[in-house]
């Protein structure tokens, strides 16, 4: 599948929308735009701290009421220090930083900027109930604040206003910035989805056109094989004929000949053409029913005994197509009895002629202790991929446990005349 497109600018996004996202990562990456996002935090908060030790400590304080003892203004600007310091672990515990600061904000004036960070990064990071869960807590604890050190400029209830503002802006700013990030990770996953399905699409698209292809050139060579036959059949209907009439039969017969040829050629082609673009890779020659003493002489090597009765009729007149069908089916049979009767003899009979069929089995002991049932136990894709090809040769399959109680795989395959 092809990747989504990178942006130009991936330093520029926060690390839950870092292109390619880390998805086995429980905690993403901060890129060069978060370490700057922190790093500016982190500066604003020291200074914040700085100016609010220096007020509280000024005679006549301008932002709340100072202290009453010296090494509270001293505690408190320790106090904003600390928090300073969290705010590069706040990506990782936003939560559980928040919750922990909370009490701080009931009197605390130079943590104020670092909490209200951590308040923000809650919102933006969890979901809106939580949001509004610690928004709730942080509007007692600001009315609290108001009433223990008060504004001398104002009123208890304007400076409790302006803390009510100030918090669901901030909350408003967050879920703003949440809801944003949420609609481009489920822009990207539809895009990646979209793709993919594009990618289906096309190669379902493959298949159906080499299937429409492989049903044209059926009736293609159907019709020109009908008139190689029609004009053989003249010929061998009137020997006597006329020279320029065999000549002219033979070079229809040579041109249809040589026609069914080329389309069969193009065809195969097509069909034979893989999806990486090594279409033209010559395959390697496929195993027949010619092969089969080999395979058998193979499991043999291999400890296996395997009991072979061979009659059939024609063996050279076996079809390629068939022969590999009996070859895969007998192949598929041995590697069974190996996996699941290991050290049970295997029985293997082929027998069948032109007209009437060619018939496969393949037959083992069932192994001792075997659970009872009657399909083979952990039977899966490999009986299933013959059933298919069975299935599509025309025959029958069949297998299971027999009278006897062992196991049988046997099919049948249709063998023209």
């Amino acid at each position: 599948m092809t990747s989504i497109a990178v942006p130009e600018h991936p330093w520029l996004l926060p690390g839950e929308l870092a292109v390619p996202v880390d998805r086995a990562r429980t905690h993403p990456r901060r890129t060069t735009r978060d370490w700057l996002v922190d790093t500016i935090a982190f500066l604003v908060s020291l200074l914040w701290v700085l100016f609010a030790t220096a007020d509280a400590l000024s005679p006549d304080p301008s932002m709340a009421t100072a202290l009453p003892h010296g090494w509270m203004t001293g505690a408190d600007a320790l106090i904003g220090l600390v928090c300073c310091g969290l705010l590069w672990l706040r990506r990782r515990w936003p939560l559980g930083l928040l919750v922990a600061t909370t009490p701080l904000s009931l009197f605390s004036m130079a943590s104020a900027i670092p909490l209200l960070i951590f308040y923000f990064t809650v919102v933006v990071h969890r979901r809106t109930a939580v949001a509004i869960a610690v928004t709730g807590v942080g509007l007692v604890t600001n009315m609290v604040f108001s009433w223990l050190r008060p504004d001398p400029a104002m009123s208890y209830w304007a400076t409790a206003s302006w803390g009510v503002v100030l918090s669901f802006a901030v909350l408003a700013w967050g879920m703003f910035v949440r809801a944003r990030r949420q609609l481009i990770v489920s822009l990207r996953e539809r895009a990646e989805r979209a793709e993919a399905e594009q990618q289906l699409r096309v190669t379902q698209a493959r298949h159906l056109e080499r299937t429409r292809i492989a049903r044209e050139m059926h009736d293609v060579l159907a019709h020109r094989i009908s008139l190689l036959s029609l004009h053989a059949g003249a010929l061998e209907f009137r020997p006597d004929a006329p020279a320029d009439e065999v000549a002219r039969a033979a070079g229809v017969i040579r041109g249809s000949a040589h026609a069914a040829l080329q389309d069969l050629r193009e065809v195969i082609g097509v069909l034979r053409a893989e999806d990486d673009g090594a279409g033209d890779a010559p395959e390697p020659p496929q195993p027949t029913l010619a092969d089969l003493p080999a395979l058998i002489a193979e499991s043999r090597s291999a400890g296996v005994r395997v009991n072979v009765s061979d009659s059939v009729a024609s063996p050279g007149e076996v079809p390629a197509a068939l022969g590999r069908a009996a070859y895969r089916i007998v192949q598929e049979g041995l590697t069974n009895a190996r996996k699941h009767a290991a050290g049970a003899a295997v029985t293997v009979d082929v027998a069948g002629g032109p007209g009437a069929g060619l018939t496969v089995a393949i037959g083992n002991r069932w192994p001792v202790g075997a659970p009872a049932g009657g399909t083979l136990p952990g039977a899966g894709t490999g009986l299933v991929g013959i059933s298919e090809r069975v299935t599509l040769a025309g025959g029958r399959l069949a297998y299971g446990r027999d009278d006897s109680g062992d196991f049988r795989l046997a099919a049948w395959l249709p063998w023209p005349a």
